[in-house]
């Protein structure tokens, strides 16, 4: 029997908590993982008590016609990382991998060239996270040094992060 390896699978967990997304275009999964230990995750959903998208049966977002990457303020949605991040002590994420699986609504395909919008790394870096690690496919991702977004800081550039 061969085993499965460690990152994806922690992967294929990050994978399953994107099941319980709510949003209509996109699942996004994440799982904060420390010294070999599962310290939170988190999915894309509207915040506590208010209604999803899944529940209204239509995105603003899309309604308007907003690319991806564009016009987060507009979207209902925490994203995966942030509700992983909120529900975790910065103690217990300081040093941590934070493993990111996304995958579209519509066709079930992996998000192409998945990263962690603006706002979210900026969460990231603040929580203290060493490494994020992003499946590009069933068996193969990305391995995203935090220390390179404080060092190539985007918002002095006006870049836009997805």
């Amino acid at each position: 029997m061969k085993r499965r390896d460690k990152i994806n699978y922690y992967l294929d967990l990050a994978e399953t908590v994107a099941l319980r997304g709510t949003c209509l275009r996109r699942l996004y999964g994440a799982v904060i993982v420390k010294n070999d230990e599962v310290v939170s995750t988190g999915y894309v959903g509207a915040p506590r008590g208010r209604e999803n998208c899944s529940d209204l049966g239509y995105c603003l977002r899309t309604k308007m016609g907003i690319p991806r990457g564009e016009r987060y303020e507009l979207c209902r949605s925490v994203h995966a990382e942030a509700n992983a991040i909120i529900s975790a002590s910065r103690r217990d994420m300081i040093g941590a991998t934070l493993y990111l699986v996304g995958r579209n609504v519509d066709d079930g395909e992996y998000v192409k060239d998945a990263t962690c919008c603006s706002m979210c790394k900026r969460m990231v870096i603040n929580a203290g996270i060493e490494k994020v690690i992003v499946r590009d496919d069933g068996e193969h991702y990305r391995t995203i040094y935090v220390a390179d977004w404080v060092r190539d800081d985007e918002s002095l550039q006006g870049v836009l992060g997805y």
